[in-house]
């Protein structure tokens, strides 16, 4: 082989590898591009997931195919009367509280149910709720997991203190639902751990 020759191959060589190490470093810049932006979409929900598999592909995976679903469901806010209906729905079931623990958290749970169908999410599947919900609500789809928890604990007859968290957890949900914040509500309408 001539010096010619020796220089040529030497080029090639070069070359391709800046290539490849051009391919990798924009490969890890888009995994990490990726990672800041489902982390930035799902928030808590990403973390848990994350603890739960271990597995950031798969966590992605998981993330982007709810992301999918989703946007094939036909979701949209709610009118002012049915946002005004429901607030005053919440409201009696907010008072009912004092008097029927029970049925109030009862209510509560048929409320949310209520306001995510008047939305367009399907509600047949509690876990598909609540990844359904993690697209759009990650910050309160905990609330929804500890709701659930509390009431499916001794078959929804918990003691009072766990009814009122339960009542707290499913407010927080509701209220990112409806597209209201409780500190948004004049005082009189809040639920808070005084009026249980």
């Amino acid at each position: 082989m001539t010096s010619q020759e020796l220089i040529w191959v030497v080029l090639a060589i070069v070359a391709v590898a800046a290539v490849a190490f051009a391919a990798v470093a924009i490969w890890r810049k888009s995994r990490v591009e990726r990672r800041r932006r489902l982390e930035e979409r799902f928030g808590p929900e990403y973390h848990r997931l994350m603890q739960e598999h271990g597995n950031s592909e798969q966590v992605h995976r998981e993330l982007e195919a709810r992301a999918k679903r989703v946007e094939k469901l036909n979701i949209k806010p709610l009118s002012d009367g049915e946002r005004r209906s429901f607030s005053e729905a919440w409201h009696q079931a907010q008072e009912r509280f004092v008097d029927t623990p029970l049925i109030a958290v009862r209510s509560a749970h048929d409320l949310v149910q209520q306001v995510m169908r008047a939305r367009g999410y399907p509600v047949d599947d509690f876990e598909q709720r609540i990844a359904d919900l993690s697209v759009e609500h990650p910050a309160v789809v905990e609330h929804y997991r500890a709701a659930h928890a509390l009431t499916s604990r001794q078959g929804g007859q918990g003691n009072t203190e766990e009814l009122r968290q339960a009542m707290v957890h499913y407010r927080a949900l509701f209220g990112d639902l409806l597209g209201s914040k409780p500190e948004n509500e004049p005082a009189s309408r809040r639920f808070s751990p005084a009026h249980a």
